[in-house]
């Protein structure tokens, strides 16, 4: 059994047991968290959301928060002297599926 969830304005295949990566949700780690933004489950049969799926959650349990690896961003102009480098870390919080009710 799977379902398609959207969560930060992403879309994720998710089972139950998996670990995903998603969007800084701001729950503290051991909380619960439901997602009832339900695009799509599928058991034995499919059920497609117009555009979410009626009475479908996903209950998951936060493990914990951190950072995304630093992803360099260079700014260049060539002959003016012009370039600046930044840097930034996505914050996401990382969860595990524990149920999908439909």
């Amino acid at each position: 059994m799977y379902a398609v969830i959207a969560t930060g304005g992403k879309q994720y295949k998710v089972s139950e047991g998996d670990v995903i990566r998603v969007e800084k949700l701001g729950v503290e780690a051991g909380e619960k968290y439901v997602f009832d933004q339900v695009l799509l489950v599928s058991d034995s049969d499919v059920k497609i959301g117009n555009p979410t799926v009626e009475g479908a959650k996903v209950e998951a349990t936060v493990m914990n928060e951190g950072k995304a690896k630093k992803v360099i961003v260079y700014k260049y102009k060539r002959k003016t002297g012009y370039h600046k480098k930044n840097g930034h870390r996505q914050q996401y919080t990382e969860v595990k599926i524990d149920k999908i009710n439909a």
